[in-house]
């Protein structure tokens, strides 16, 4: 073992245990607001198209394995939607996601890219071609999940917010 290897066996866990303590503070009661909502629906949006354009360029078959990520994030938003609990105060408009929800998409979604990020570090210097992030079914799949559950999960929050809004304006 190398000193670079030792170092990655130290840094990985540290840094999936950073992340998963970022994600759990997100993971609580929160303002709504709908600047985040649009910005996560965009994001998350983008996050499926891009590749999907370079898939359908490149590797056309492959575009199934995105399409199936997304589908299955969708639908666990939508779970995901009905487990929030939604709240109107006076202060303004608060939910409180799922946070076991919320942090096995995130956690499943970091843990591959630092799967692919240790396999291209691996592979460097060697005879073997880099991977590329679009290469992989699984990667394709987490990258679905991720996107679609957070986008869908945005768009579920814009659609409550502006039925309150309606309902305001009928009262």
């Amino acid at each position: 073992m190398n000193i670079q290897t030792i170092a990655l066996l130290i840094l990985v866990p540290l840094l999936m245990w950073r992340v998963y303590a970022r994600l759990k503070r997100m993971m609580a009661r929160q303002q709504s607001v709908m600047s985040r909502h649009w910005t996560g629906l965009a994001v998350f949006t983008a996050m499926v198209l891009v590749p999907g354009s370079e898939l359908v360029v490149q590797q056309p078959a492959s575009i199934g394995w995105l399409a199936v990520g997304t589908a299955a994030g969708i639908a666990y938003a939508v779970w995901g939607l009905r487990k929030t609990r939604y709240e109107v105060t006076p202060e303004g408009y608060f939910f409180t996601p799922n946070a076991r929800l919320g942090m096995l998409v995130a956690m499943l979604f970091v843990g591959r890219i630092i799967y692919v990020g240790l396999e291209i570090f691996v592979n460097q210097g060697t005879a073997n071609t880099l991977p590329r992030f679009t290469d992989s079914p699984l990667t394709l799949i987490c990258l679905g999940v991720f996107a679609g559950y957070f986008g869908a999960y945005s768009a579920g929050m814009l659609r409550w917010r502006y039925a309150m809004k309606k309902a305001a304006a009928n009262d």
